[in-house]
């Protein structure tokens, strides 16, 4: 187990010269759970392709336990035939991060097209708190839970969701 410490804000695209690597990743977020099925494969093709089975606990907004089981793809392509879920898809792209922190842009395909997220994850709370947000990134969403994987698998982008009355 992990502990995952993330802040997450809409954004517009960083400049290229700021991306280290690129990828596709497809999440299968299994009905009734905390499970996550993901599968990352570098969009250059090289590199072996990275299958997991994670379990996210939060613990607050910011910070939350992860563990992960790591699949070879006979395995992972069982589950991903046989599990119930609903399926995202989006490219991450790596940027050139401080140290102690890993900053991603995930862009997001399908019915959550347009949709641009940057991610930084940091090795500790002091990195976390003192932050310098690059100007690139809008506005912070980290406290919004409709932001959160799960929530954007299951009911899409938060403004065309249909209004409670």
């Amino acid at each position: 187990t992990q502990v995952e410490r993330e802040r997450r804000w809409l954004s517009r695209f960083p400049p290229r010269d700021t991306i280290v690597q690129s990828e596709l990743i497809t999440d299968l977020y299994v009905i009734g759970t905390h499970l996550r099925l993901r599968g990352a494969r570098l969009l250059d093709g090289s590199g072996t392709a990275k299958l997991r089975l994670s379990r996210k606990a939060d613990v607050d907004a910011r910070t939350r336990l992860v563990t992960s089981i790591y699949l070879p793809e006979q395995e992972f392509a069982v589950l991903a035939a046989s599990l119930p879920g609903i399926r995202i898809a989006k490219r991450r792209h790596r940027l050139k991060s401080p140290a102690g922190t890993l900053m991603s842009l995930d862009e997001f395909l399908g019915d959550l097209e347009g949709l641009v997220l940057l991610e930084a994850e940091f090795t500790s709370d002091a990195l976390m708190e003192g932050f310098t947000v690059p100007d690139f990134a809008l506005g912070e969403v980290t406290d919004d839970p409709h932001y959160g994987g799960g929530a954007l698998a299951a009911y899409g982008l938060p403004g065309a969701r249909p209004s409670a009355a």
